[in-house]
């Protein structure tokens, strides 16, 4: 490959066509099903789903075929097949659904209102995750612009990741046969720790979530008649969550929760820290003088990856401070997000979690865990020489700098799902996900050049599969 020809191919082609297609992308606010349960009369999903289409139809690689999927009563997905020339298969993966707004927003920024700034795009779905169906097509075309061989390659994009893939099994069952048995499989849908390298997530964090209700009384009363006499709502949602987490140091104790890492994550995590150094905590906005929860770069990153985590995400009940009377509060629910260990078994953690926080109730409150997601994580087979070569050597020709393996704290569901269902196949598992990035929160943006040495990597990578794949 003339890797020179193929970063000018990528990069053109990212500021002519794929830019313009992702700013009109960023305009739809095509909400996960799980935040817009009327998606399909909004007609928001349709609109991406045609968006990304119609771009893929413009710029259609050499023998390649397309097809929205539907099945009845699930989010549709973009199948697309690139005929190779072996017969192995390799499976690139990506989604189009989006997060909620979230507040925060700088007063020149919105979700929906797609900012170019410098090298950053702004916007809800830039880096998470509309970028993938361009860069994968990309990618290919880029191999195709200089005839270089690849094996057949399959872009599977969903649109119900962000409420945890619920109907992507159906996908992958129903399609099983087009999608074939994959022996490398792409994900752009994670993180990096900087722009300048390209970093190989090695494992991902699962996911426990459910809203617990807490009821004290069948309507509120005034707080001079209520107050010492009625136990307070928030009183017993504090001695439910000690339950769960140590309330000095944020350690989660309940046993089924825990795991023990693998001797090789804690070596990556140390590699990772001596790379990032403090900008792993410098590089959140934490307030003046807040110090994050440990002082070793290493643990940090372990903590952030491979051990449980609980945030309580949302809150009903209470009303806002401006209507705030003096009222004893009859009812509480409190929405808990629980981020599992890579290879803890969410369905064994929520029941432990559940039963936790239902067991003796304080003052026999009347208290209630309502599950709503249980996902599983993921942690990478051993990677193969060939693989950890192409890695190396991508990085190096495209971003001038050895790649870096480390596990995210995020959840993709459907990397689980295919490590099962394709257990000798090795993974690529990257994305845009950087410092700043702030995918899911306020401000979320794509950084364009990295974006672009991404785009060259996994053509990189697809080329060195091939010949590896010849070799052997």
């Amino acid at each position: 490959m003339n890797q020179a020809q193929s970063a000018q191919y990528i990069d053109e082609l990212w500021d002519k066509s794929i830019i313009p297609s992702l700013i009109e992308y960023i305009k739809i606010p095509n909400k996960s099903p799980q935040f817009d349960p009327h998606w399909q009369a909004n007609g928001h999903m349709e609109a991406a789903i045609k968006l990304m289409s119609d771009w893929c139809k413009a710029n259609a690689a050499d023998n390649m075929t397309m097809e929205v999927i539907r099945l009845e009563n699930k989010t549709p997905i973009i199948l697309i097949e690139i005929a190779g020339n072996s017969d192995d298969s390799i499976l690139l993966y990506g989604h189009l659904d989006k997060q909620p707004e979230m507040s925060g927003w700088d007063a020149d920024l919105d979700p929906w209102k797609p900012v170019l700034r410098g090298d950053k795009l702004y916007g809800r779905g830039s880096a998470d995750d509309g970028y993938a169906i361009y860069a994968s097509l990309a990618a290919i075309k880029s191999l195709h612009q200089q005839h270089i061989p690849h094996a057949r390659c399959v872009i599977l994009i969903e649109a119900s990741e962000e409420s945890g893939s619920p109907d992507l099994p159906f996908y992958v069952n129903a399609l099983e046969d087009r999608i074939g048995k994959p022996s490398l499989v792409i994900c752009l849908d994670s993180g990096c720790g900087n722009y300048e390298q390209l970093w190989l997530t090695t494992s991902l964090r699962g996911l426990a979530s459910g809203v617990l209700h807490i009821d004290v009384l069948k309507q509120g009363v005034h707080s001079g008649a209520g107050s010492g006499i009625a136990p307070s709502c928030f009183r017993i949602l504090r001695q439910c969550l000690n339950r769960i987490e140590n309330e000095i140091t944020g350690d989660i104790i309940l046993q089924d929760l825990q795991v023990r890492i693998p001797e090789n994550r804690e070596q990556q995590a140390e590699q990772a820290a001596r790379v990032l150094g403090n900008a792993v905590f410098t590089d959140l906005p934490f307030q003046a003088e807040v110090k994050p929860e440990s002082n070793s770069v290493a643990e940090l990153i372990l903590r952030r990856t491979w051990k449980a985590a609980l945030s309580v995400i949302g809150c009903e009940g209470l009303p806002s401070i401006q209507n705030a009377g003096n009222v004893t509060i009859p009812s509480l629910a409190v929405k808990l997000s629980l981020r599992l260990p890579p290879t803890c078994d969410p369905n064994k953690a929520v029941k432990a979690l559940k039963e936790s926080l239902e067991k003796n109730p304080p003052y026999h409150a009347h208290i209630r865990f309502e599950t709503k997601e249980a996902s599983a994580g993921w942690n990478a087979p051993l990677e193969q020489a060939w693989l950890v070569n192409a890695a190396q050597q991508a990085s190096q020709a495209y971003f001038g700098k050895h790649a870096v393996y480390m596990g995210e704290g995020g959840t993709i569901p459907f990397m689980g799902m295919l490590g099962k269902k394709f257990p000798e196949a090795q993974f690529i598992i990257t994305g845009l996900l950087g410092p700043g990035s702030n995918a899911h929160g306020p401000n979320e943006f794509l950084h364009i050049p990295t974006g672009k040495k991404l785009t060259a990597c996994v053509a990189q990578i697809i080329a060195d599969h091939y010949e590896n794949k010849k070799a052997g």
